[in-house]
């Protein structure tokens, strides 16, 4: 079947490693919740730009590639017979290769396991999925402890709120809440920092500080109201951002992080609250790019 004539595309990345096949199995139901098509891409990385197979390539790389491409649409088929699904055999490093099928495709999402062979070997160590996620103009979800039987598509979805800039990231996880039938839940954490060598602060400073960051969890919130069959908690944590989520995640289906536009020439292009989680949660994760904004 073809993605032609569906509302928007999922689009996953593929190789013949165990996580992602995993991977698969959490797009093709991605797709089909979404009411949206499925495109399957295995990149074949020959150098080049992310145009096609090369001609010239070792014709049993080729060969891998298309059986790959071919069992994983056999086992979509059989899964989900009802889902339109489509494959791309493309050359090139597999993270650029997802990032121009993306952008080609309009992709609403691009799916990836967490570790693979070949192409995407070391995906949490630095490799495709962190590139992704930095570098892609859309949400990139990164499958990890997702469980196919029992009951993970009830789990919550965590979505960590920084400040007022993430509507974009509480919009999305309030669509994937609504889809799977599941709470919304919205989550700020925030650390006080007593000056070295300072005494603590008193109750009266962090009473100011605590009002402040409710006051940036409430601003990021306006798209609540636009989704009113999403059921939603607010939860407001003292402690690490990072760790507060990983914890999190141990009771979750999919937590749902932003990424913000780095600082300066040299700056970070994926946070340390969206790296750590990438790296440590139990359940699938997904970076939502954050528009450019004021600090």
């Amino acid at each position: 079947m073809t993605a032609a004539g569906r509302s928007g595309t999922v689009l996953a990345g593929m190789d013949d490693a165990p996580d992602a096949w995993s991977a698969l199995d959490w797009a093709a139901a991605e797709a089909e919740r979404g009411g949206d098509a499925l495109r399957i891409l295995h990149a074949v990385d020959l150098g080049g730009a992310p145009t096609g197979p090369d001609e010239k390539a070792d014709p049993h790389v080729v060969q891998a590639g298309v059986a790959i491409l071919d069992d994983a649409q056999a086992r979509v088929a059989v899964a989900r017979p009802g889902l339109a699904t489509d494959v791309v055999l493309a050359r090139g490093h597999p993270a650029e290769a997802l990032i121009e099928a993306a952008g080609d495709a309009g992709a609403r999402l691009v799916v990836v396991g967490t570790r693979g062979r070949g192409g995407f070997t070391g995906l949490l160590l630095g490799s495709v999925s962190l590139r992704l996620a930095a570098h892609t103009d859309r949400p990139v979800a990164v499958v990890r402890g997702w469980r196919t039987g029992g009951d993970a598509l009830h789990d919550a979805v965590v979505v960590g709120v920084h400040d007022e800039r993430d509507e974009d990231v509480v919009r999305f996880g309030l669509e994937e809440a609504e889809r799977r039938g599941t709470t919304a839940r919205l989550l700020h954490a925030w650390t006080p920092f007593p000056r070295t060598g300072l005494m603590v602060p008193q109750v009266s400073r962090l009473d100011d500080e605590r009002r402040l960051h409710e006051r940036l969890l409430d601003r990021a919130l306006g798209p609540v109201a636009d989704h009113p069959k999403a059921h939603t908690d607010t939860d407001f944590v003292i402690g690490s951002p990072a760790g507060v989520l990983v914890e999190a995640s141990t009771r979750a289906g999919l937590v749902v992080v932003g990424r913000r536009p780095p600082r300066g020439p040299l700056g970070l292009r994926l946070g340390t609250v969206s790296h750590a989680v990438l790296h440590h949660a139990s359940c699938p994760v997904a970076v939502v790019p954050v528009a450019e904004g004021e600090d």
